[in-house]
């Protein structure tokens, strides 16, 4: 049994849909002549199409955006600085730490 997949259509069919919704024809006329799945498919475009333009026809790509290679290597050289650096404040710390304590001990 084959799984009903969403109907997608092109960026021209969409925009000449929308064109000739906007000079005047009805969107019910128009999703029954172009067997549409509904008229609100057509309103719906035609909202898109106000407030974005042509673009807002356009198909968005989906999925996750990649991730540029070089990109990915300087935040692991990033993370490898944090770690260094955090070392580096602990051992820090520890041998303030010590200090502190031998100076009490000096002045009892």
């Amino acid at each position: 049994m084959t799984k009903p997949t969403k109907q997608t259509y092109s960026f021209e069919f969409k925009l000449g849909v929308v064109q000739r919704f906007l000079a005047g024809e009805t969107k019910v006329e128009l999703a029954r002549e172009l067997a549409l799945s509904s008229p609100k498919l057509v309103e719906t475009w035609a909202r898109k199409y106000r407030n974005d333009g042509e673009d807002g026809l356009r198909p968005k790509p989906t999925g996750r955006p990649r991730t540029d290679p070089a990109e990915a290597a300087s935040q692991e050289s990033t993370l490898a600085k944090l770690r260094r650096e955090n070392e580096r404040l602990r051992a820090e710390n520890a041998y303030l730490g010590k200090v502190l304590a031998l100076r009490a001990q000096q002045r009892r």
